[in-house]
């Protein structure tokens, strides 16, 4: 993109100071050509360049964010979360990415609020998007499915209903920083819930804290990371493609 920006700002800049005559083929250009990457043959399918993070069979690209290996289970071609094993994060690291991820609430039993059926997604370790069952069950709206943990509520509750597979595909932009350091751009997320839109390009303004406020502090490339709550939350069809 930066490539195409500079060259045809050049082009531009040429044609203002010679006075040429514009020709339909002076704003044309034939490379770089893009890859050719083959679509899914179905709705959610990974696409030709994507690395599958979890295919149903085992937890091999998963590691324990503390010792060992990931301790959750795989059952039925689902990841679960054993509750109180700790979170698991991926053995690659990543940057700018699209994620596909999918995710199933467990039985409410008598679990409200922030304590049903919660998880995260977060984003280069530090970045989280909310899992929450969504189906009747009230919370702080910056916390509820669909936002930005503590900083952007979701435009919508596009959770359909406890007991079945919900959908994000999330399009994450990391951010960037310069010399010492300094922050130079911030994170963006674009992430669509059930084919909805739920956060339009929202720009973070810091890591998702719990308590406090949010700020930035320089990284690289991280790990992608999903949280144990508490609660057994299954996922599957899970992956990745690097941007």
């Amino acid at each position: 993109m930066k490539q195409t920006v500079i060259l045809l700002t050049g082009l531009l800049i040429a044609g203002a100071l010679s006075g040429q005559q514009w020709k339909p083929q002076s704003t044309e250009w034939y490379y770089p050509e893009p890859p050719v990457v083959k679509p899914g043959k179905t709705a959610g399918q990974a696409p030709s360049d994507a690395i599958i993070l979890f295919d149903g069979k085992d937890l091999s690209k998963w590691t324990s964010t503390g010792e060992g290996d990931a301790k959750w289970e795989v059952r039925n071609g689902e990841m679960v979360i054993v509750p109180k094993t700790g979170a698991i994060q991926t053995k690659e690291y990543f940057g700018d990415c699209q994620l596909h991820i999918e995710f199933k609430s467990p039985a409410p039993e008598n679990h409200r609020g922030q304590h049903r059926g919660n998880s995260g997604i977060f984003l280069q370790s530090i970045y989280e998007v909310q899992v929450l069952d969504g189906d009747n069950n009230p919370t702080y709206v910056n916390g509820m499915i669909g936002s930005i943990y503590k900083q952007s509520a979701p435009l919508a509750n596009a959770y359909t209903k406890n007991g079945e597979w919900q959908v994000y595909d999330i399009y994450w932009k990391a951010p960037v920083f310069g010399a010492e350091g300094k922050l130079e751009t911030p994170a963006m997320i674009t992430v669509v819930l059930n084919g909805i839109l739920v956060q339009n390009n929202y720009a973070l303004k810091g890591h998702t804290a719990y308590t406090g406020l949010p700020e930035y502090k320089a990284h690289g490339r991280l790990p992608l990371m999903l949280q144990d709550h508490g609660t057994a939350v299954a996922f599957r069809n899970i992956w990745i493609r690097n941007l």
